[in-house]
């Protein structure tokens, strides 16, 4: 597939995916034309660094963590001492939000319920969307 194709499917901007590459957070393979070409593998590595850059991580820490995330794949779950001291500081601060959206999560959860729009919550805790 294409960057754009790229693109629409994982609700990136093909700046950002770009960017991503620039980054050494994405690969793309390149056609005989020099076309950028993208797998299904692709779509997977671009969402999973949308979902860390939008929790927070900074790309250099996404990276760090993505190689680690390979290695472990690879069954070579190897981490020198400053990369997990890295992590480790990161972490901090990701248990941080987590914690701030569960509070929020659960003030507007007692909200609704409390207003008796708790019908408005789903089984899975998730706020229904309107039909």
């Amino acid at each position: 597939m294409k960057i754009g194709e790229l693109a629409a499917r994982t609700g990136v901007t093909t700046r950002l995916i770009r960017y991503y590459e620039q980054q050494d957070l994405l690969e793309a393979d390149r056609a005989p034309n020099g076309y950028r070409t993208y797998t299904e593998t692709h779509v997977d590595r671009v969402s999973r660094v949308a979902g860390l850059v939008q929790a927070g991580i900074p790309t250099r820490l996404v990276k760090v963590l993505l190689d680690a995330e390979d290695a472990a794949d690879r069954h070579d779950p190897t981490c020198p001492r400053e990369i997990a001291e890295q992590l480790a500081t990161e972490l901090v601060g990701v248990q941080a939000r987590i914690d701030c959206l569960t509070r929020s999560r659960d003030a507007i959860r007692g909200f609704l319920t409390a207003t008796r729009h708790e019908v408005l919550l789903r089984e899975d805790q998730e706020p229904a969307t309107a039909v």
